[in-house]
């Protein structure tokens, strides 16, 4: 079983396997609750493909862009550090990001060290029973304070429903070489409700290209 989750994943102790996983009587524990201007998200996807696999893909930073909604550049500028740009409509969010915790086939944990956004999060990787594939599993903190309905604003959709639809595009590339998408397809008039659900799960942002065309 895994350890407990910490509550504080920019606390320097870390839990040192599993905390985005944890289980209690073969169930998750729920996430941290939202409160005090921090933002909880939990998702996980079963993906068909080797653990070390997903790990150095996902360890890969500077390949984000390729799966990552809105993350036009990432540039590596230590062993474990990073900067990284968000971007749309000509307006970028940029921040430095840091490596807690890298366990080479297991697990990754990071937090944010400065800049436009405040986050951190961990990220699993375990093997399915039966030999079904990799469950992945995200956990991320972001601490929005005031400044929640600004990211809404800027990145088009909240920032839980944004590291959901992430792990999907990450599941998709790693699966099968590249991201479906639906921009520019054709459909008939989907009404007020359709209009509104589509604001709401960001459907108008640009599907990321996938791994035969990085933002740059």
């Amino acid at each position: 079983m895994s350890h407990a989750l910490k509550e504080k994943p920019y606390a320097e102790e870390l839990p040192v396997i599993g905390a985005a996983a944890m289980i209690l009587d073969g169930r998750y524990l729920p996430p941290p609750e939202d409160k005090d201007g921090k933002l909880w998200v939990r998702t996980s996807a079963l993906v068909q493909a080797d653990p070390h696999d997903l790990y150095a893909m996902w360890r890969n930073v500077e390949a984000a862009p390729a799966w990552q909604e809105q993350i036009t550049r990432v540039v590596v500028t230590g062993e474990r550090t990073s900067h990284w740009v968000m971007e749309t409509e000509g307006k970028a969010i940029e921040w430095d990001s840091e490596i807690l915790a890298d366990e080479p086939g297991k697990r990754i944990a990071w937090r944010s060290i400065g800049g436009d956004s405040n986050n951190a999060g961990e990220v699993i990787f375990e093997d399915s029973p039966g030999d079904r594939g990799t469950m992945v599993t995200v956990l991320q903190e972001f601490r929005m304070a005031k400044l929640a309905s600004v990211w809404e604003t800027f990145v088009g959709r909240n920032p839980k429903q944004a590291v959901i639809e992430n792990l999907r595009h990450f599941k998709a590339l790693a699966e099968t070489g590249e991201i479906p998408r639906t921009q520019g397809q054709p459909h008939e008039n989907r009404g007020l409700i359709g209009k509104m659900k589509a604001s709401t799960y960001g459907e108008t942002i640009p599907t990321p290209p996938g791994s035969n065309r990085i933002a740059s």
